[in-house]
C-alpha cells in the first residue's frame, strides 16, 4: 500500500508537521480522517534485529486449507558455538518490559524529562514500574505474552495499540481480556484489529488448542455489550495510546459507535503457542542451526494438523489469524527464567 503524501500545507495541530493524506484527509488530528499504513508503521517500537539474535524464522505463512489461518514457526537461534540460549531470550524480553507495559505517552514524557535534565532517571524508573506490574506466580503466562508482543511488533509488523498492563490493580492477577491488541491496515484502508492470545504448555497439541480456543470469542461473538471483546473495545475508545496525540485521536474514532469509521474495522487474531520439544541440545551439547530447522519442519506438519482441527472446531475459519509456533527446550525452564529475570527469587505457590 502506498504511504500518505507528505506534501501540502502545515497541520494546525502539529505546526512542524505537514498534513499526512490518507484518502484525502489529515490523519494527525485537526481534520480527522482514516489512518494510513504509514501512521501505524511510525509507532512500531524497538529494533527487529534484536529479535533475530534470539529467534530464527523456520517457516512462515503456511496456509491452512479452507481457512484464513497462516502458521509460522520460530526456533531459538543457534550461535557460532552450536548452542541455544533460552536465558538470553528471557533477558531480551526483560529489556522490552517498558515498551510493552507502560503507555507510550508516559514513556515520551519520561524521555523528554530526562532530555531536559540531561539524565536517565525518569526512563530507568519506568523499567522498575513495569517490572512491578508482572505477577510472581509460578504458573505465569506473561512470558508468553511478551513473546507474542515482540513477534507481533518485529515479525508481523503490527504495533500494540492498547497497553493494558498499566490498568492492572493487582500485580498478582492477570488482566481480563485479550493478551494483546494490535493493529494493521488492509489494502482498501480498513482497520484490522488483531486480538492476541498466548498459551505456553509442555504439550504442543494442548498449546495450539488452547490458544485458538481462547482467541475464538474475540472473533465470533456478536457485537454487543456482553461480547468477550466489549471491555477491550471500550478501552480502545478511551485508553488507546499511539504516542502521537493526533494519530491516537484518529484511531479512537474507529471505536466511537457514533462515528461512521466504526463500520470500517475487521477483527483478526494472533495466536502464540509455546511448547516443549526434544530436538534442542541438552546441557553443554552442541548442534547446527540446520539440524534444528530440519527437526522443526519434520514436526510442523503435526502442529499444522492440530491447528486446522481446532480452527474448524472453534468456528474461526473465516477470520484472518496468524498462528505463531515457538518450540522451546522446556516451558517450565522458560517460566522460571522469566520470573528470575523479573527479580522473583522464590515464585509464589
Amino acid at each position: 500500500m502506498k504511504g500518505p503524501s507528505l506534501d501540502g500545507p502545515f497541520c494546525s495541530c502539529h505546526p512542524r508537521r505537514r498534513f499526512m493524506y490518507a484518502k484525502g484527509a489529515c490523519t494527525c488530528g485537526g481534520n480527522m480522517g482514516e489512518l494510513s499504513e504509514a501512521d501505524l508503521d511510525a509507532i512500531l517500537a524497538g529494533d527487529p534485529e534484536q529479535l533475530e539474535v534470539h529467534l530464527t524464522v523456520v517457516e512462515k505463512g503456511i496456509p491452512i486449507s479452507g481457512s484464513e489461518t497462516r502458521v509460522n514457526c520460530h526456533c531459538l537461534t543457534v550461535d557460532a558455538n552450536g548452542r541455544v540460549k533460552i536465558a538470553r531470550l528471557v533477558e531480551y524480553l526483560r529489556l522490552v518490559l517498558t515498551d510493552y507495559a507502560i503507555p507510550r505517552s508516559k514513556i515520551a514524557q519520561a524521555k523528554q524529562r530526562d532530555l531536559d535534565r540531561n539524565s536517565t532517571v525518569a526512563v530507568n524508573a519506568l523499567l522498575f514500574e513495569a517490572k512491578a506490574l508482572f505477577t510472581d506466580l509460578e504458573t505465569t503466562g506473561e512470558g508468553g505474552e511478551m513473546l507474542l508482543y515482540v513477534l507481533a511488533q518485529h515479525f508481523l509488523k503490527l504495533p500494540q495499540v492498547l497497553c493494558k498492563m498499566d490498568l492492572k490493580t493487582d500485580s498478582r492477577m492477570h488482566y481480563h481480556g485479550a493478551d494483546g491488541v494490535y493493529a494493521g491496515i488492509s489494502q482498501d484502508g480498513v482497520l484490522k484489529l488483531y486480538w492476541g492470545e498466548s498459551k505456553v504448555y509442555a504439550n504442543p497439541a494442548q498449546a495450539v488448542r488452547e490458544c485458538l480456543r481462547s482467541l475464538a470469542p474475540y472473533l465470533i461473538d456478536e457485537d454487543s455489550e456482553h461480547s468477550a471483546r466489549e471491555r477491550d473495545l471500550v478501552l480502545l475508545s478511551d485508553k488507546a495510546d499511539l504516542s502521537d496525540p493526533g494519530i491516537t485521536r484518529a484511531f479512537r474514532k474507529y471505536f466511537d459507535k457514533s462515528s461512521p469509521l466504526s463500520n470500517r474495522v475487521i477483527y483478526c487474531g494472533i495466536a502464540l503457542a509455546g511448547f516443549d520439544v526434544d530436538f534442542y541440545p541438552a546441557g553443554n551439547a552442541t548442534t547446527l542451526a540446520q539440524t534444528i530447522a530440519d527437526s522443526a519442519k519434520a514436526e510442523l506438519e503435526a502442529w499444522v494438523e492440530q491447528a486446522a482441527k481446532h480452527v474448524v472446531a472453534s468456528k474461526i475459519q473465516n477470520f484472518e489469524i496468524e498462528l505463531l509456533c515457538v518450540p522451546l527446550p522446556s516451558v517450565e525452564a522458560f517460566r522460571s527464567l522469566f520470573l528470575k529475570a523479573l527479580g522473583v527469587d522464590n515464585a509464589s505457590e
